[in-house]
């Protein structure tokens, strides 16, 4: 029997700066393709043609009110604020576990301070635009996406060199 590998951990950093103990709770990008839905005559049906990708977003939960989060608010640049996630995943089988990180850059499109109640717990929400997207597990990157510099590596494959060649980049 096996058993999957869960986060046991983690920790988030943004701009360097340790956030141990202050995110309770974060969600990573989701990896979207852009697909559209292609039928030409002598195909009995529809396949899907890749598009590239969709916009990436990262969502963070602070456990109270961080003041460093608005302190980037508004900056210009499309991956104005880096943020580093470090996962701890453990298979409860073997005892197994992998060093996960997810590596971002871009900005905040959304800061939501949340409810001010006396006495309650009052979570603060940010939402982040992704220009920078890294996996890295165990040392090992998996996938590197960087929209300005049109780069795109899955497992070691660079997926747009040939598209990059074809334009002069």
């Amino acid at each position: 029997m096996a058993l999957p590998s869960k986060l046991k951990n983690f920790i988030v950093f943004e701009d360097g700066v340790s956030y141990v103990g202050e995110v309770p709770e974060i969600q990573l990008p989701k990896l979207t393709r852009k697909m559209e839905a292609y039928r030409g005559g002598g195909m009995n049906g529809e396949v899907d043609i890749d598009l590239g990708m969709e916009k990436l977003e990262l969502g963070l939960t602070m456990g109270g009110f961080m003041k460093e989060m608005f302190k980037t608010w508004g900056t210009s640049k499309v991956d104005g604020v880096t943020v580093r996630f470090a996962g701890s995943y453990q298979r409860d089988d073997t005892e197994a576990v992998d060093a996960v990180e997810v590596y971002v850059r871009g900005r905040y499109k959304e800061i939501d301070p949340g409810k001010a109640k006396a006495g309650d717990n009052a979570d603060q929400t940010g939402t982040m635009s992704l220009a920078y997207y890294r996996l890295v597990v165990n040392g090992e990157t998996l996938i590197e996406i960087d929209f300005p510099n049109f780069i795109e590596m899955v497992g070691g494959v660079d997926r747009l060199a040939q598209q990059r060649r074809a334009l002069g980049l």
